[in-house]
């Protein structure tokens, strides 16, 4: 109870005579709030923006690393699906044909015509349009027969192992009088892979 007496007769305005215990707690309470004044200034308010920002960056190079990993897991099935593509797209390069194939082609599709029963009325072949890596080929052509041998034209069409495709189809009836004599208009286009030397010229 002594020390409680003292403390409440120590003069506030005159610290130089308080006894020695007291005023070293003073100095070392005084002393913990200098500091943890500077440490709030120096330590938390610099440190801590700088501790915040190198966690959002650890997050990010974490994420980047995810995505690296998640890649480079995967690398085997990505080259695995690009030798399939490469394969696939040797495939349809197969079935465009060459140079000296385009005659040949030509006629397969007039037969193609001709065998389903068609009377052939127009086949004029149009000049060649060069595209990226491979030349488009046009034929205008009308033919005239029923609405099965129409289908079975198209179907042997499809059926051809060189890829034409049919664009601006137009049917109309023959005449008035007969229903089932039509006609069919339609561009067929053919393609054919371009070689070195086609696509410098």
């Amino acid at each position: 109870m002594k020390w409680i007496e003292e403390l409440q007769s120590l003069d506030m305005n005159d610290p130089g005579r308080w006894p020695l215990p007291f005023r070293v707690t003073a100095a070392f309470l005084v002393f913990i709030a200098v500091a943890a004044f500077g440490i709030y200034m120096y330590v938390y308010k610099t440190d801590v923006p700088r501790y915040r920002q190198a966690q959002r960056q650890e997050l990010d190079l974490r994420s980047t690393f995810e995505d690296k990993q998640r890649l480079a897991a995967s690398f085997d099935a990505y080259r695995q699906q690009l030798a399939e593509i490469e394969r696939s797209f040797g495939t349809m390069l197969r079935q465009l044909p060459g140079k000296t194939e385009v005659d040949d082609l030509l006629v397969d599709i007039s037969q193609t015509g001709l065998g389903a029963g068609l009377e052939e009325e127009l086949f004029r072949p149009l000049g060649e349009r060069h595209q990226d890596f491979y030349a488009e080929l046009p034929i205008q052509i009308r033919l005239r027969g029923s609405f099965h041998e129409l289908g079975e034209f198209v179907s042997g069409i499809a059926a051809l192992p060189r890829i034409v495709t049919l664009h601006d189809i137009q049917i109309r009836s023959a005449s008035d009088d007969a229903f089932d004599e039509l006609i069919l208009d339609v561009t067929a286009k053919t393609y054919r892979y371009l070689e070195d030397e086609d696509a410098e010229g």
